[in-house]
């Protein structure tokens, strides 16, 4: 299992479901003007964005890294792929990364990744995705959590330093008489909006700090082709 397999796993123990239905919103406000027709969401998780913007008509597809996560949306009859961004095929009037994506990659990674995002947008698209503030890594992510329901146990562990969040996830989940343990890291990069205003191939065009959790604890980046 790698490690967003274990993130997928162990989602529904995060209690982070209210802030994603907050994200969609957010995300569907800012689109509703811009005659979207076609939509690639990378980082697609389950689907749930895809779903509420097909019942707009529009056009959705999806890829994650987390084949657990390509499985289900599949379940659900949405288009989607266990591919990265680099190897996606089409343009789209819009490309999303939702909660956090951009965080999981450090400067060289996200430099590749923005450059393929710029190759998959229309040439008057828009690309939308949202990171974590330093507020929101070093006062609201780090820390220690755990929840449980009949069957699992769940603890996570976070630690920011050197503008890194390594997070630790411990799933215990129980197997006949006995609980198979599934442990792994999760790091997450902290960005300065100066960097995203260097691209070679996007152009920052909006920028607006929100509370999610706590409060400016994030920050929705919008960008157009260069």
């Amino acid at each position: 299992m790698t490690n967003l397999d274990l993130y997928a796993k162990a989602e529904h123990l995060l209690g982070i479901e209210e802030a994603t239905e907050a994200l969609y919103d957010l995300y569907r406000s800012e689109l509703d003007d811009k005659n979207v027709k076609t939509l690639l969401d990378v980082g697609c998780g389950r689907g749930g964005f895809m779903e509420r913007m097909i019942s707009d008509g529009v056009t959705c597809k999806g890829i994650d890294l987390s084949s657990v996560m390509v499985q289900e949306c599949k379940e659900k009859g949405l288009a989607a792929e266990c591919i990265d961004v680099v190897d996606a095929s089409g343009t789209y009037d819009a490309i999303v990364s939702i909660f956090d994506v951009l965080n999981f990659m450090d400067k060289d990674e996200l430099t590749k990744f923005l450059d393929a995002i710029a190759d998959r947008l229309e040439d008057d698209g828009v690309f939308i995705a949202d990171i974590n503030t330093l507020y929101g890594f070093s006062d609201v992510a780090e820390g220690t959590m755990s929840k449980d329901s009949d069957d699992e146990f769940l603890v996570v562990d976070a630690e920011f330093h050197d503008n890194k969040l390594n997070t630790q996830f411990t799933l215990f989940v129980k197997d006949g008489e006995v609980y198979k343990k599934y442990q792994d890291i999760i790091i997450q990069h902290f960005h300065k909006i100066q960097f995203f205003q260097k691209l070679n191939k996007l152009k920052l065009v909006d920028k607006q700090t929100f509370s999610l959790y706590d409060t400016e604890d994030k920050t929705l980046l919008i960008f157009k082709k260069r």
